[in-house]
């Protein structure tokens, strides 16, 4: 089973509502609340496979596939069961990917993707970011083969 998790601070000068829309527009199957229990609030989600379709989508219409990959082996866990990474909270409230490569000054979007195997997660990341030649995927897995 797949678990999606997403936060992103809210800062004094930004609006709520525009940090959880930059959050729903690149998952949008992704249920999201306030979280104000930590010293500054955060916009929280949780989901599942399905919070990443657009995701998926974005990652092919921006031809973003080799840069995703990296980052989510870069995030393994060491347990080899979750992955997480960053994306940045300003250029996703205008429905675009960018992964920084350190936390912003604002704050990015984290995001944390939680499986059963390790031999799941690598096929999320193969379906979500294959491996690709000269930017065009070598297989596109089926979601249901994930």
């Amino acid at each position: 089973m797949i678990e999606v998790e997403v936060s992103a601070i809210v800062n004094p000068t930004e609006d709520t509502e525009r940090v959880a829309l930059a959050i729903s527009n690149m998952f949008k199957r992704l249920e999201t609340d306030l979280d104000q229990s930590m010293p500054k609030p955060r916009v929280v989600g949780h989901g599942d496979l399905e919070s990443l379709f657009t995701m998926h989508e974005l990652l092919r219409q921006e031809r973003l596939l080799d840069t995703a990959r990296t980052q989510l082996n870069k995030g393994h866990s060491i347990d080899g069961l979750s992955t997480d990474f960053m994306l940045n909270k300003q250029v996703a409230t205008v429905n675009r990917l960018n992964f920084p490569a350190t936390e912003e000054p604002l704050g990015s979007i984290h995001v944390t993707i939680n499986t059963n195997s390790g031999e799941e997660l690598d096929r999320l990341i193969d379906w979500l970011a294959p491996q690709t030649e000269d930017g065009e995927p070598l297989i596109e897995l089926d979601v249901n083969d994930i």
